[in-house]
């Protein structure tokens, strides 16, 4: 936070790197008292995955390695696939889907009103949902993760104000690269839960204010949209979920669900127009 609001020009465009550094660097003088005295809720940092490195010995390994690509084993191969598997992976997925959907156009508005382009137009809603599509089938194939446009990222490009395509290229590329490499990624899995905290607590934040400003603009003085609203905060921030057997609807699913349920019911109503103007 004083990274963004007084930093410079390098501090600006990196202020989550910065804050992750200084509070690791808090992290480590705790766990070194912790040691010292022997006080166990002091000792932050779990250096168990950088032992874990040089356990068998100093290589090549121990610096990069590549992951286990997993592909379709996932699935238990193609022998393993019936009609009723796929039937129950995809009612468990569609909502999620629709969760996916609204954060993706939620997110795109945000970089919208920081680029001052409407990215819903142009390239437009319809490519920028396929890239979306595409890129979590690719993910899936080599085991990874589905994807999203992820609101920490846009909160980020936001904080930064650095929207450039190159840049964000070349940070996806500078991702994948370091994941070979063994001693960042046990630095990055040793970083106590109490630092991460600190970050989260700055980028959902502002994530979550981001979204204000987007019913900012809603009249709430009318009696639909103040449903709406809070159908979706109560049932998101509550953490209303639903469970079906194996199929469970997140807070998030749920909220967009009840959101979209009310508005349709309440979309009846037409609009009162004054007698003078009319």
């Amino acid at each position: 936070m004083l990274c963004s609001t007084y930093g410079k020009k390098t501090a600006k465009l990196i202020p989550f790197i910065f804050g992750i550094l200084a509070g690791y660097a808090v992290a480590l003088i705790f766990t070194v008292i912790g040691y010292a005295a022997d006080v166990e809720a002091l000792k932050l940092i779990n250096f168990g995955n950088f032992t874990a490195l040089v356990s068998g010995g100093v290589s090549l390994e121990t610096f990069i390695s590549v992951p286990k690509f997993t592909f379709l084993t996932a699935f238990g191969g193609f022998g393993e696939i019936s009609g009723s598997y796929i039937g129950t992976v995809a009612v468990a997925y569609v909502p999620v889907a629709f969760v996916v959907f609204a954060e993706h156009i939620a997110d795109h508005k945000n970089i919208s009103s920081i680029i001052e382009k409407d990215l819903l137009e142009e390239p437009g809603l319809h490519r920028t949902l396929l890239g979306d599509g595409v890129g979590s089938m690719v993910g899936a194939l080599f085991g990874g993760c589905p994807n999203t446009t992820y609101g920490e990222s846009v909160a980020c490009v936001a904080i930064t104000r650095n929207a450039s395509v190159a840049t964000i290229i070349a940070a996806a590329f500078g991702a994948i690269i370091v994941s070979f490499v063994n001693p960042f990624v046990a630095f990055v899995n040793s970083i106590p839960a109490c630092v991460m905290g600190g970050v989260c607590m700055a980028l959902y934040g502002f994530i979550a204010v981001s979204g204000l400003k987007m019913v900012q603009k809603v009249d709430l003085n009318e009696n639909k949209n103040l449903f709406v609203v809070s159908a979706i905060l109560i049932a998101g921030i509550g953490g209303l979920s639903l469970t079906f057997g194996k199929i469970t609807l997140t807070a998030v699913a749920t909220s967009l669900i009840l959101g979209i349920i009310v508005n349709l019911i309440l979309s009846g109503k037409k609009e009162e127009v004054n007698e003078t103007e009319e």
